[in-house]
C-alpha cells in the first residue's frame, strides 16, 4: 500500500461523486463497515447515497468486511497480485464477510466499487493496457459473417448461431460459461490469423443468438450443460459444415471441453487449444446459488467476473467482457457450471490422451482465480506431449480482456499447429 487511509468523510465524499457507484448502489439504504486492522471506515447509504457514519452492526442491509491490514494491503495495492483484485476472492484469503448472505450478493457490485474507489485514493490508478480498436469507416462491416445452422441435438432441432471469418484450416471457437461468441470478435479482425485459419465461433444453445428450441417446454425444467451435450455440438457442427478435422479452441468451459474432446473424440480434431484448462475444478456448485437467486441481479455475476481478470487489461475490454455476462439468460451461467464443476473430471483420464493423434496446447492466464496457473501446470504434467504457455498479465478471458497480449501468446501455438498439420 503506497499511501495512507482516508477518513470516512473523505471516502464518502469521493463515493458521492462516482457515477458507477450511484448506479450500483441504487435503492440501497443500509451501510458498509470496513475493518482494516486497527482502522475502521464506516459508510451509511441512504437510497444509494454514501454518507460517513456508523451504520450499525452487520445484518440486514448493513454489510461488513473485516481483516488484518496485511491482507488489505494486498487488496489496495496499485496492481493487486492474483486472487486479491476483488473482494469475492479475497474473502476466502484472509478477509471475513459479515452480515446477511443475500444482501452481500445484492450489494456486491456497490461494495466492490467502494473498495476500488478506496484503492484509487490510497494507491492511485494503475497503468492500463492500450485499447486498440481498428479504424473503421462509417458503414464498413467487420470481418465475420453470421448465420444460423440447424443442428439436431438430443433429437431436437436447434438453431445455432455461427459467425465465420478467414480462410484455411477450420477452427471452431467455444466461449466461456454464461457468455457467447462475441468474446472472439477481436480474433476475427486479425489477418495474421484469418489469412491461415477459418474461424468459426458458435453460441451454445440458450446463449447469445442461439435461441431456445421450439417444440419443447424448456422453460419448465432446469437448464444443465452436461459433458455429453457439450461435446455433441462441436462434433455435429464439424460434420454439418463439412470440416476436415478442424482445430478446436475453447476457453473456461470451452477449455475443459477441448480436453474432453481430445480424450473422447481425438479422431475428429487435428488439434485442441485449451484456454484456462483444468483436470478438475474442485468448487462446490451449491455454494454458488447466488448466481441464480431470484432476488439477485445479473450485475452480481458480471462484477464477480472482474475477480478473474487482470487489473492491467484495458478497462474498456474488461467492461465489455462483464457486459456479456450481465446480458445473459439468468439460468445459463449456473447451468454451464454444472459441466464446469460437476461433470468434467479428467483426473484419471488425461494421461490417456494421445497427442500423437491430436495435438494438445494449453494456455493459462496469471490472474485466473478459477482455473489457476497451478491447474494448468497439472494438466500439462498429466498429458504427455502437450504444450503449456503461462500468460503473465492475463486472466480468465484472455481473448476478450486483452486481445493484443493474448494474440502474442497464441501465434506461436498456431504456428505449431500448422507445422504439425
Amino acid at each position: 500500500m503506497t499511501g495512507t487511509l482516508p477518513s470516512a468523510e473523505a471516502l464518502a465524499a469521493r463515493c458521492a461523486g462516482d457515477g458507477e457507484l450511484a448506479l450500483a448502489a441504487r435503492h440501497w439504504t443500509g451501510g458498509l463497515r470496513l475493518g482494516l486492522g486497527e482502522h475502521r471506515l464506516d459508510l451509511r447509504f441512504v437510497e444509494g447515497r454514501a454518507l460517513a457514519g456508523d451504520p450499525g452492526e452487520p445484518g440486514g442491509e448493513v454489510i461488513g468486511v473485516d481483516g488484518p491490514m496485511s491482507v488489505w494491503e494486498l487488496v489496495l495495492a496499485p496492481i493487486p497480485r492474483r486472487f486479491f483484485t476483488e473482494l469475492s476472492t479475497a474473502v476466502s484469503l484472509g478477509l471475513v464477510r459479515q452480515g446477511d448472505e443475500l444482501s452481500w450478493w445484492q450489494r456486491y457490485p456497490a461494495i466492490s466499487r467502494v473498495v476500488e474507489i478506496l484503492r484509487g485514493m490510497v494507491a492511485g490508478a494503475p497503468a492500463q493496457g492500450a485499447t486498440a480498436e481498428p479504424d473503421r469507416a462509417p458503414g464498413a462491416p467487420d470481418a465475420p459473417v453470421g448465420r444460423y445452422v440447424h443442428v439436431p441435438l438430443d433429437g431436437v432441432d436447434h438453431r445455432i448461431y455461427v459467425e465465420q471469418a478467414g480462410t484455411g484450416v477450420p477452427m471452431l471457437l467455444q466461449h466461456t460459461a454464461g457468455s457467447h461468441g462475441v468474446q472472439w470478435r477481436h480474433l476475427f479482425e486479425r489477418p495474421e490469423i484469418t489469412d491461415r485459419f477459418r474461424l468459426i465461433a458458435y453460441d451454445l444453445p440458450f446463449h447469445g443468438k442461439s435461441l431456445p428450441p421450439v417444440g419443447v417446454d424448456w422453460w419448465s425444467e432446469p437448464y444443465r450443460l452436461t459433458r455429453d451435450r457439450a461435446m455433441a455440438l462441436p462434433i455435429a457442427l464439424a460434420g454439418l459444415l463439412g470440416l476436415d478435422r478442424p482445430v478446436f479452441m475453447g476457453c473456461s468451459v470451452g477449455g475443459l471441453l477441448a480436453l474432453d474432446l481430445a480424450r473422447y473424440h481425438p479422431e475428429a480434431f487435428r488439434a485442441v487449444i485449451a484456454l484456462e484448462p483444468s483436470l478438475k475444478v474442485a468448487t462446490d456448485i451449491d455454494s454458488l446459488h447466488g448466481f441464480w437467486h431470484p432476488q439477485v441481479g445479473n450485475e452480481f455475476k458480471a462484477r464477480v467476473m472482474r475477480a478473474l481478470m487482470s487489473p492491467t487489461a484495458p478497462e474498456a475490454y474488461r467492461r465489455e467482457t462483464e457486459f456479456a455476462y450481465a446480458s445473459g439468460w439468468p439460468p445459463a451461467f449456473l447451468g454451464d457450471l454444472h459441466y464446469y464443476l460437476v461433470d468434467h473430471d479428467l483426473t484419471e483420464e488425461a494421461a490417456r490422451i494421445d497427442t500423437g493423434c491430436v495435438q494438445v496446447h494449453l494456455l493459462t492466464g496469471e490472474y485466473d482465480a478459477s482455473a489457476t496457473l497451478e491447474h494448468g501446470r497439472a494438466v500439462h504434467a498429466a498429458i504427455p506431449g502437450s504444450t503449456f504457455t503461462e500468460m503473465p498479465g492475463l486472466g480468465h478471458f484472455p481473448m476478450s480482456e486483452d486481445p493484443d497480449r493474448f494474440v502474442a501468446h497464441l501465434l506461436p501455438v498456431l504456428d505449431a499447429v500448422l507445422a504439425s498439420s
